[in-house]
This record gives structure tokens, C-alpha cells and sequence, in this order.
């Protein structure tokens, strides 16, 4: 019989067309016989264990069959194989076993409410009956046949297609399949082209620029972070420091050989590091798996994997279950904006616009060359928030900082030609929906859970609650303040008097929204350059204003955010090809931006008045911001009173002064709040910071009672050069004592 008179099914099962193969292969009765057939092109001789008999090979086919008593079998039989290299196989037929999906599942997962779809897609190891193996699931609706192929089936179609449900999910349970091996899925499109897709839920992936999948097991990690956990939940992070250490894995550091960090490796570094800094966070920029080194992770293929760059998933939960038990939160930067085009990845994923939109106007991201999803499709955003839900409960993430929320705010972001929206707008409803969704679902889901935006544009109620009409974020970036604060600093101290306005114009909005500082990777690259050689002048002023910049950021409301490299003043702009440059350390002014930042967190979270009203108007107050002639600032941080049964118990208070330009301000006379003994907390011209020591005291300074700045006392004081003092009321204080000089910084250890 040639291959084309063969019965149209059995043609189709060949071919690697059909599109319903329990319908053909597995157990069926026919009359009073059972007839059972199965396919595997890699056989030589196939045979049913426990009939004991040999299947027949159906002429010109790799399809066998064997047809017996319909008593003379079990419901689970076994199928014994003899390969072409004459090794024996056994294992049981995939196609006697039923439907393994549940269907309330599959109901929630077709009306987007499933939030956590990882546990029904995807590769899982799974048990039935007593027999275990690994159940494959992909959504797929629009492809005509899909399959399971690995190491397992050389990669061959033909020999594990799965079974459709109505919902568009494909599905199939392999028996007796361990984990560790890798696959993917071959699609069908409905035109007939073959698609190798790595899988969505991958929760483990091959080396770069390998793009299997692997089979990853349950995890048996014990953490250790259950009372981090506990205490996370009911944290009143509104009114408690955070400053966040911004951190690029593999360029922080490396090994000896030039080679990429273990995540254990980096994580035992990193803490010590942080620790000694006194930094409350990391936030680690997208170890998502990524394809593209030098997409810094920002094109993610791998939605719910650690990038095996840095080792296994076990490795990366050891990494954040060692921060917190070290008393260090750990942040992800998740981009649920946008997702490459890669051949293996989500991109006409059945060979249609599944994830994204159809409509390059709607679907396609010019600038990055990527596609953006559809963020209207129940499927998508399950999708998505179950990917933020899997990093939060999976592998105890204490935040997430979304990636580009303007690009999916507006329609016309960044583009001439776009679609508006059904009333004519720009607004992109979809997201707005799936932001306001994602948001309530985890804060639901994961109390304590931080989810931070970065979002350049001024949308009304970034952070505030959804049912305020808000969009539900905890905190949104400051690109204004940052942008500004910049734009100011690059002035020549000569000029500056003309430019005070732009930092004295966020006061204006500070309190509008739950404002993080951020001085991120973006602003030390493209072009840009470090932030040390973003300062204008010789090499002292450089510095100077680097202090002077830390300084304003963390006397300033809002959270704080620093990248990596700028807590010692990096010299060369940031490179991901290469390690940060250590080696500055052995310069003493290198040493001294180190220290300031040391001393600037230990002041931050020492003093309740920098943070405990970071969001509220009552938390800041302008003691003068008029003086632009001298490019200088006064303002007072304000906490809550001590006693809040004493009415008139005046808040905790510091005075913050700062000097923009390199002219030391002798007898600058400046309006303090209560009157009494004040104390330099925090000079940022200190020696020991490599500054040039024009400090006030060691004595603590006594109020006068001149009024001055509406303020019925004030203090005489010597601003230093390109600096800021922080002052303290200290009605204890004894003439004579003075403030301790910061202890020793060493570099970090293992930097190469």
C-alpha cells in the first residue's frame, strides 16, 4: 500500500497534520476488538509489555498498530521499543491517558481570571494514577497541530502532538518523562508553516543564545526568610527609609577569568556590600531570561525564568533568600510593555498576532524594534500578572518595578502614525485596565508587595489607589526632579543663579504622587556619561558637586535609588560588557564619594524627619529659596512630634543648608525653627569625604534671637564650598562635643 492510499487519518498522522491525534493513536475499540496504535519514527520494533505481542508496522508508515481482545489489556499499558541503534525502550503510551487540565481552570483561564495560569501551563512534573511524568501546556488557538519535541524525541513532530481543547490550550502528558531535559514546541500554522517555540512558562532555559526550554522540577529549597516575610507584610513602608542600590548582574562583577557570576557568588558579595553601605534595597535590572546580552534584559523571551546566565533557579532563590535574611529587599525590574521578535520567542507565536496586536500602529514598538501586547486579551493578561504574581510568591520578590509605563499609557507614544482609542483619544484603555488589575491583584495576593513605576509623563494619580481613579502603583519614579536636577548641576556654578527655578519648581508637585529619586542606569549611558563627568569644573569641583547632588537626593522627600558605580564616583560611562572600575578605589577622592554615600544612609534612616513624611506637604517647608544670587538653599524635614498628646510639642526638624557654588558663605545668617542649641549632623565637605573641612563647631551653635526669614530665631552660619550641612536642634548638647568622623570604607571585596 503506497503512502497515499493509505486511510486519510493515518495519512495525516505521517504527514504531522492532524490536528486531533487521540482521535487515531492510543487504545479504540472497533467492534469487539481494541484496536491500539502509536507512531514513533524512531523504531525498529515496537511491542505492547503487557500483551506480550508485536505491534504491526503499517506499511511505508512509522505508525503501529495491534489489535486484540478488548479485555486483553490494561487502561495504562506500556509500549517496549527497539531503536535503530538496537537500545530497548519502555515506557507508557502518552495517547492511553485522558484530559489532565481541570476544567474550572481552563474556564478561569479563557476569562482572564486565572492569576496563576504558570501552574496550568507549562511543563510540570505530574503524577496520575501512580505514574509520573511531566504535563506540557501552551495556549495556541490558531495553529493546526502542535507538539511536544526534546532530547527525548530527537526534535521529530511527529512523534508527541498534543490534544486541542475549545479554549485554544494544547496539552500533553508524557509518563515516565524526568525533568532536566530540554524541549520546546512545534507549531502548525494554520498556512503550514512549521514554528520551533520556546515555551512562554518556561520556568528554566539553555545557556544563551541556546533557546531550549528545560524540564524544571518542583523545587526542594528550604528558605530561611519566613520572619523577613512575616514583618514584610505588616512594614509601614510609607513612613520608613528606602534607598534602593541599583545593580546590573553581570557587569557589578566578575570572576577571576573575566566569567559571570554564580547568583550565590553575587549574592554573598553583593550583600556584604550593600550592607556596609547601608543601602535597604537591591533592585536588580531584568534577570528575566533575555537573549540579547546587550539588551541589559530588557527584551525578555523568558517570563517566568531566572536567566541561566548566573546559574540555576535554585541558585537565584539561595541569592534572595540570603538578602533577606541579611535584612536586604530585593527588587525586580519587570517589562510587561514590550517583548522581542525573536524567531524562538512570543512573536506570531501560533503564526498569527497572538500576544501582540496585529495592527503595527497598535502592535509594534519602533524605537526598540519590539512588539507590544495586547493587553486587551484575557489570555495576555493572564499571562502577565500571573508572571508578577510568580515572582512574588515563587521566589519571595519584594517589588516589582514596572518597566516603561508611559509606552503603554498612550497610543501615540513615540510614533506619527497610531490608532486612537473608541472615544478618540490617546489614552490606551486596555493598559490602563491591565495596570489598575495587575495592581489590585498582587497588592491582594502578596501584602507588602511593592509595585513601583517608571513613568516620565505627568498622568494624573500614578499612585494613587484604584478606587480613587487612580492607577494603583505604590510609587512612581521622579524623571522630572531627576531630569531637572541634572539640567541644574551641569551649569557652571557662575551661572547657576539664573537657573534656581529648576530645583525649586518640584516642590511644586513632590507631594502629588509617592515619589522615588532615581539616579538610574539610564542617566550613565548612551552617551551620557558617568555622573562624576556629568559635574562641571576641575577635578575637586567634580567632586564637590557629586557630594553636593548626594546630598540635595537624600535631604530631599521621596525614596532614593542609586546605580551601581555612582556610590563611588565610576569615572569611565557604564559598559555591560565590562565590570565596574574598582580600581578608583585606591584614590582617596574615589574613597571619599564612597563614604559620603555610607554616611548618607546611615544618616537617612537615623534621622525620622528624611523619610517619615516623605508624601505629605507637612513633612517639608522652605525656610528660604529666594537667594539665587549665592545659588543657595534652605529648607526644613519635618517629622512627626514625639509626644502627639502635647499639642503644642513643636515636630522634629532638620535644617538642611545647601551652597551651589565653589564660594564658601562666611556669617550667613539663616532662619531655624525653634530656638536652642543646633548641631552639624552631616557636612558633605567634610575631609574625610575628601572634602576641604570648612565645617561649623565642633561646637554646637546656639540660636539668636534675630528675626530672620520670618522666623523669629536664627543661627550664624559658614556654608561650605559645593556643599550642604545638615543641622540638628540639640538642647543637650555640651560645648565641646563634636561629631565622630566616618570609620574606614574598604572597597568591595573579590572586585576585579
Amino acid at each position: 500500500m503506497s503512502t497515499n492510499q493509505l486511510p486519510t487519518a493515518i495519512q495525516q498522522l505521517v504527514e504531522a497534520t492532524h490536528a486531533d491525534p487521540f482521535a487515531v493513536l492510543g487504545p479504540h475499540r472497533d467492534g469487539e476488538e481494541l484496536c491500539v496504535r502509536a507512531i514513533l519514527p524512531q523504531a525498529e520494533t515496537v511491542s505492547i509489555a503487557e500483551a506480550q505481542q508485536e505491534m504491526t508496522r503499517l506499511h511505508g508508515t512509522d505508525v503501529f498498530e495491534w489489535r486484540g481482545a478488548v479485555t486483553s489489556l490494561p487502561e495504562r499499558y506500556r509500549l517496549i521499543w527497539r531503536d535503530q541503534d538496537h537500545r530497548e525502550h519502555i515506557a507508557h503510551d502518552p495517547y492511553c491517558f485522558p484530559p489532565q487540565l481541570p476544567d474550572f481552570d481552563m474556564h478561569l483561564f479563557g476569562e482572564g481570571r486565572h492569576w496563576h495560569a504558570h501552574r496550568l501551563l507549562g511543563a510540570h512534573v505530574h503524577e496520575t494514577q501512580g505514574i509520573a511524568g511531566v504535563l506540557f501546556a501552551v495556549w495556541a488557538p490558531n495553529a493546526a497541530r502542535v507538539s511536544v519535541v526534546g532530547d527525548f524525541n530527537q526534535w521529530d513532530g511527529r512523534c508527541h502532538p498534543m490534544r486541542l481543547h475549545g479554549n485554544g490550550v494544547w496539552e500533553l502528558f508524557i509518563p515516565d518523562l524526568a525533568p532536566g531535559q530540554l524541549y520546546k514546541f512545534e507549531l502548525r500554522s494554520r498556512e503550514g508553516a512549521i514554528l520551533l517555540k520556546s515555551d512562554p512558562y518556561g520556568r528554566h532555559f539553555e545557556v544563551r543564545p541556546s533557546t531550549a526550554s528545560i524540564i524544571e522540577p518542583p523545587s526542594h529549597y528550604r528558605w530561611r526568610d519566613e520572619e523577613w516575610r512575616s514583618a514584610r507584610a505588616a512594614h509601614d513602608w510609607l513612613h520608613s527609609p528606602m534607598a534602593i542600590y541599583e545593580v546590573h548582574p553581570g557587569s557589578w562583577q566578575r570572576g577571576p577569568e573575566g566569567e559571570m557570576l554564580n547568583y550565590r557568588d553575587l549574592g554573598e558579595r553583593l550583600v556584604a556590600y550593600v550592607k556596609e553601605l547601608g543601602f535597604t534595597h537591591i533592585e536588580l535590572m531584568p534577570i528575566t531570561e533575555h537573549p540579547f546580552d546587550l539588551s541589559w534584559g530588557y527584551q525578555t523571551t523568558g517570563y517566568y525564568a531566572p536567566t541561566s546566565r548566573f546559574g540555576t533557579p535554585d541558585d537565584f532563590r539561595w541569592l534572595v533568600d540570603h538578602c533577606h535574611i541579611n535584612g536586604i529587599g530585593v527588587i525586580l525590574d519587570w517589562v510587561p510593555a514590550h517583548f522581542p521578535k525573536d524567531a524562538h520567542g512570543l512573536g506570531r507565536f501560533d503564526g498569527t498576532a497572538l500576544f501582540e496586536h496585529a495592527d503595527p500602529r497598535l502592535g509594534e514598538h519602533l524605537d526598540w524594534e519590539t512588539l507590544i501586547f495586547n493587553f486587551g486579551r484575557n489570555e495576555v493578561k493572564n499571562f502577565l500578572i500571573s508572571s508578577a504574581l510568580f515572582w512574588l510568591e515563587e521566589y519571595h520578590i519584594d517589588g516589582l518595578r514596572v518597566d516603561a509605563v508611559a509606552s503603554m499609557l498612550y497610543l501615540d507614544y513615540s510614533r506619527t502614525d497610531w490608532l486612537p482609542n473608541q472615544y478618540g483619544g490617546r489614552e490606551n484603555l486596555e493598559a490602563i485596565a491591565f495596570l489598575r488589575e495587575l495592581n489590585e491583584i498582587v497588592h491582594d495576593q502578596v501584602p507588602g508587595a511593592l509595585v513601583m513605576a517608571e513613568e516620565s509623563t505627568s498622568w494624573p494619580q500614578v499612585t494613587r489607589p484604584t478606587y480613587l481613579g487612580g492607577l494603583g502603583f505604590d510609587l512612581k519614579w521622579n524623571m522630572g526632579w531627576m531630569n531637572d536636577t541634572l539640567e541644574y548641576f551641569k551649569e557652571d556654578p557662575i551661572h547657576r543663579q539664573y537657573h534656581q527655578d529648576a530645583l525649586t519648581f518640584s516642590m511644586l508637585y513632590a507631594f502629588t504622587e509617592n515619589f522615588l529619586l532615581p539616579f538610574s542606569h539610564d542617566e550613565v549611558t548612551h552617551g551620557k556619561r558617568s555622573l562624576l563627568y556629568r559635574m562641571p569644573g576641575d577635578e575637586w569641583q567634580r567632586f564637590a558637586n557629586l557630594r553636593l547632588l548626594y546630598t540635595y537626593m537624600y535631604t530631599h522627600p521621596g525614596k532614593k535609588l542609586l546605580f551601581m558605580g555612582s556610590e563611588f564616583g565610576q569615572g569611565e560611562e557604564w559598559n555591560s560588557q565590562r565590570v565596574l572600575d574598582w580600581y578608583v578605589l585606591e584614590y582617596p577622592l574615589h574613597q571619599g564619594i564612597q563614604q559620603l554615600v555610607r554616611s548618607l544612609n546611615q544618616l537617612y534612616q537615623a534621622e525620622t524627619p528624611l523619610y517619615e513624611l516623605d508624601f505629605n506637604w507637612e513633612g517639608f517647608e522652605w525656610i528660604d529659596c529666594h537667594d539665587a544670587q549665592n545659588s543657595v538653599l534652605i529648607y526644613q524635614r519635618k517629622g512627626q512630634p514625639s509626644d502627639a498628646a502635647t499639642d503644642d510639642l513643636v515636630p522634629s526638624h532638620l535644617v538642611i543648608a545647601l551652597n551651589f557654588t565653589p564660594v564658601p558663605r562666611h556669617d550667613y545668617r539663616v532662619g531655624v525653627p525653634a530656638a536652642g542649641a543646633y548641631r552639624e549632623v552631616f557636612n558633605s565637605d567634610d575631609t574625610a569625604f575628601g572634602g576641604s573641612g570648612v565645617r561649623n563647631g565642633p561646637e554646637p551653635l546656639q540660636t539668636e534671637p534675630v528675626d530672620w526669614m520670618n522666623r523669629p530665631n536664627s543661627l550664624v552660619l559658614t556654608l561650605p564650598p559645593l556643599g550642604g550641612i545638615v543641622l540638628k536642634q540639640d538642647p543637650g548638647a555640651e560645648p565641646g562635643e563634636a561629631q565622630a568622623a566616618p570609620a574606614p570604607l574598604p572597597s568591595a571585596s573579590g572586585a576585579d
